[in-house]
């Protein structure tokens, strides 16, 4: 298969394709998604093929406005009210809310549970998409199973390059992690995968958890490798012990405060200035 590379203005050719019931590579805010027609079982197996994925694993549902919400999912009555003020606020936006799915929902989808994960995306060139193709989306991650999620459009190339048929190509992704995954139990939040929606923000709404997916899969992106960089991780307890080899690019995380780091990096000048990493920031070193 020829994979072609094209333009965000030109985004009417995926809806093309969605409707040939195809595959294509598409941004959102969070991620590049592999996107096709949630409602046909045909096309969601094309995804779980050519990411290599398995089909135990479920995937997140992308719906086109809030009025298909109940289209494809029953809304629980004792948590009716809590589920409609969250996907209020964080609609559209990388927000995924797990729920009891409709038979309209292809078993393939949701890996034969009785749930369905939903979102509404704010990347403008997936919903001017997803609004002209006019029914949901299933979209999981634009990679193989098991690599680090893209950010651009390079990335799904490289990863699925053969593969699919269209990337739309709009550039770096805003958050470059996969959305918060919610379920709605009881009057409580359970949170299923951390995500840019913080439990912070989820607090405001009432008691949340956090819980261990190790023992069942209830959403997307909770198998202990779904997330597996190649990069080599070193914890050092002196950033003035740390010498990277010559030409090797590295990140440096810090969590407290680095004062006075001169240090010769092999193959590289001296830094003479002083570096202040404030908590939790990381910075690149070429």
């Amino acid at each position: 298969m020829k994979t072609e590379l094209v333009s965000s203005r030109d985004w009417a050719e995926a809806v093309t394709l969605l409707h040939a019931g195809e595959m294509v590579g598409l941004p959102t805010e969070t991620v590049y998604g592999l996107a096709a027609d949630a409602l046909d079982p045909i096309a969601v197996a094309k995804i779980f093929e050519a990411k290599e994925r398995p089909r135990f694993d479920p995937l997140i549902v992308h719906l086109p406005d809030p009025d298909w919400l109940e289209r494809i999912v029953d809304l629980p009555a004792q948590d009716r009210q809590l589920i409609l003020k969250l996907t209020d606020r964080f609609w559209p936006g990388p927000f995924t809310i797990v729920l009891p799915r409709k038979s309209v929902v292809p078993e393939i989808v949701t890996a034969g549970l009785s749930t369905v994960a939903v979102r509404i995306s704010a990347h403008p060139v997936f919903a001017d998409t997803i609004q002209a193709f006019g029914a949901p989306l299933a979209a999981p991650s634009a990679n193989r199973f098991g690599r680090v999620s893209p950010t651009t459009a390079q990335h799904v190339w490289d990863e699925l390059n053969g593969r699919i048929p269209i990337i739309v190509d709009a550039g770096s992704t805003i958050h470059g992690i996969e959305s918060t995954i919610v379920a709605v139990r009881g009057r409580k939040i359970d949170i299923l995968r951390r995500g840019p929606i913080t439990a912070e923000q989820l607090l405001e709404f009432g008691k949340i958890d956090a819980v261990d997916s190790k023992r069942t899969i209830s959403a997307p992106g909770q198998l202990p490798t779904h997330y597996s960089p190649k990069t080599p991780l070193r914890l050092v307890e002196n950033a003035n012990s740390f010498a990277p080899g010559k030409d090797e690019r590295v990140g440096l995380l810090a969590w407290n405060r680095i004062n006075q780091v001169r240090k010769t990096i092999r193959g590289s000048s001296s830094l003479k200035r002083t570096t202040r990493l404030p908590r939790s920031c990381g910075k690149s070193v070429p």
